[in-house]
């Protein structure tokens, strides 16, 4: 496969992983101008029709079974469909939540259970030795865990919305509801500098495989 067609099945599969993020903030925006408090859930609309779309994508185009976009995408369905019908964004503001927390705890115990899951997701793109696999995987755990608890804290303290007082971890901190939504881009931008951070630990570690990949079997 030459270079070219390379980089652009990964720019395909970043727009597939990180589109329905920018359809979010875009969508979410227009519609703050236009229809006010409705916003979170017009944006939220236009979130799981670009999930879905994406998902899609990525297993009839990409050839590709995505087991963590294919969570996400049912939370995001889930949760997204329960605080439109009830016209309640709690439910919204708690989705990545329950999703960083379900990557982390997932993380965690299936390294406790020895069958690291990160070693499943991605052994075809790393050959790496178990403590490796294991590092790679607890340093993610933990990421997933900071920002679960990153959205608790900036959700409990929106305060043009319904979120009640007695939600809030400081009385003195106030934070908007369109702040929350648009800091889905940063949470983003994060999660690719800590990606990035990782690439020490990958360089230091990747071994040699075969064409086949024999050597990198063993962690299938």
């Amino acid at each position: 496969m030459s270079q070219t067609e390379t980089t652009s099945k990964q720019t395909a599969s970043m727009l597939v992983d990180f589109g329905p993020i920018g359809v979010w903030i875009v969508v979410y925006n227009l519609a703050r101008a236009y229809a006010g408090d409705q916003a979170i859930y017009i944006g939220t609309g236009a979130y799981m029709i670009a999930a879905v779309i994406g998902l899609i994508y990525a297993i009839q185009v990409e050839k590709r079974f995505p087991p963590m976009l294919i969570f996400t995408t049912v939370i995001v369905l889930g949760m997204g469909t329960i605080g439109i019908v009830l016209q309640d964004p709690i439910f919204l503001y708690l989705k990545p939540t329950i999703i960083n927390f379900f990557y982390s705890f997932l993380i965690l115990i299936s390294v406790a259970l020895g069958h690291n899951v990160w070693k499943v997701f991605f052994a075809s793109v790393f050959n790496l030795p178990e403590e490796a696999w294991t590092m790679l995987a607890v340093r993610w755990a933990l990421w997933f865990q900071f920002l679960a608890l990153l959205n608790e804290f900036m959700w409990r303290h929106i305060t043009d919305s319904v979120v009640p007082e007695s939600a809030r971890w400081f009385a003195e901190i106030e934070i908007s509801e369109s702040f929350w939504a648009n800091a889905k881009l940063g949470v983003m931008v994060l999660s690719l500098i800590f990606a990035g951070l990782q690439m020490p630990l990958l360089l230091k570690y990747q071994r040699p495989g075969d064409e086949d990949g024999e050597e990198s079997g063993e962690a299938a």
